[in-house]
């Protein structure tokens, strides 16, 4: 594709300057490239020089500008305050999380302390940390999709009652009878809580399984590439996911539980209090209490979790939920499923508090220019 030689004293050739970028709005002074290919275009009274730069002018991306526009969206600072309290919460708490886990799974002594004493003297205290690494790989995805999926979905099923309210709630037809779906005892926190719970896992599950052989078997799997390595060459892809379907009924309840009662409570201490906004020792508190009842609904369902995602460790992996709790309560009674109940406590209690708080506080300091607009 060439272009003739225009017959005018303009030199017949188009200038190094031309050969460019051109377009309003590309970029800072984006404008500018537009004006200097038409001033370099040869004067020839049948050419127009303008639209010859509309033609063979390419727009420069703002990049500058759809950056500040993804960041500046409210979704994507509610994932990043989550990723970040989900970091700074792991980082001060792992110690309990690898009591927790091998006390869980049956690992070691059966007492916290004993545990701590055996991870000391076998591993030092780096032991303490093991697999940290990637728990923090994991939490920090992890954390930025429940606080971020959490925060969406509530605030659309909320939206969407709101328009069902003025415009009525959907129908379905039988025959010649309508029915109303019972929408409206849908709770949008609840069903943010359970979407939140979902997006989570199903993102990040491998990084779950690694951390667990990690943090159980450190002698066979002493880095995450070698982790992943094995496991991949043994087990395929399906042992990255292995207790998938248990890991999602687990969480189901879980995550449900978690956040209705964190925004339960915190809504109704604010109202009682006649408070707008909580201190960071409430927030804290509520929080830990949070993860508590969370946890203490759910805790059987986790020892069973557990016994499936570590079972090829040991040789004997039960085949399905079911069977996993009946193997605990055959071989320790019915107080089995709560083994390590206490430990699991001793982490969750802080680490729910101290995730709520900093979440809480990273969202006060992001979302500060969103909330005044909002006003």
């Amino acid at each position: 594709m060439g272009y003739q030689d225009a017959p005018s004293g303009g030199g017949g050739k188009l200038s190094l300057a031309s050969v460019g970028f051109a377009g309003p709005g590309a970029g800072a002074g984006g404008g500018g490239y537009k004006d200097l290919l038409v001033m370099a275009l040869p004067k020839d009274d049948g050419l127009d020089g303008a639209k010859v730069a509309e033609v063979i002018g390419i727009r420069l991306p703002d990049v500058a500008g759809t950056m500040r526009t993804i960041l500046g969206r409210r979704e994507v600072r509610e994932f990043a305050s989550g990723a970040l309290a989900g970091a700074m919460s792991k980082a001060i708490l792992a110690p309990l999380e690898t009591l927790r886990t091998r006390m869980v799974v049956g690992v070691g002594s059966r007492h916290i302390f004993g545990s701590f004493v055996e991870i000391i003297e076998q591993n030092g205290w780096q032991g303490l940390w093991a697999g940290n690494t990637i728990n923090m790989l994991r939490i920090i995805p992890t954390q930025a999709v429940e606080m971020g999926t959490f925060e969406c979905v509530k605030r659309s099923m909320a939206e969407a009652q709101e328009k069902w309210k003025e415009d009525g709630y959907p129908k379905i037809q039988l025959g010649n009878l309508k029915i109303e779906l019972p929408l409206r005892f849908l709770s949008p926190v609840a069903i943010a809580g359970a979407a939140a719970g979902i997006a989570g896992t199903l993102a990040c599950h491998p990084l779950e399984v690694i951390k667990d052989r990690l943090t159980i078997s450190r002698e066979v799997y002493p880095t995450i590439s070698v982790a992943f390595s094995k496991i991949y060459r043994t087990e395929g892809i399906g042992g990255l996911y292995a207790g998938l379907c248990p890991t999602l009924i687990g969480m189901l309840p879980y995550s449900t539980c978690y956040f209705f009662m964190y925004d339960t409570i915190k809504t109704s201490y604010c109202r009682f209090h006649k408070k707008s906004s909580l201190s960071r020792p409430e927030l804290v508190v509520i929080g830990a209490l949070t993860g508590l009842t969370a946890s203490t609904i759910s805790f059987p369902l986790e020892v069973a979790r557990k016994r499936l995602m570590v079972g090829a460790l040991k040789g004997k992996c039960p085949p399905n939920m079911i069977a996993a709790l009946s193997e605990v309560i055959r071989e320790e009674g019915l107080l089995g499923v709560y083994r390590g109940w206490g430990a699991s406590c001793l982490k969750v209690m802080p680490n729910s508090g101290i995730t709520w708080m900093f979440y809480e506080a990273w969202k006060d300091i992001l979302l500060a220019d969103k909330d005044k607009q909002s006003v």
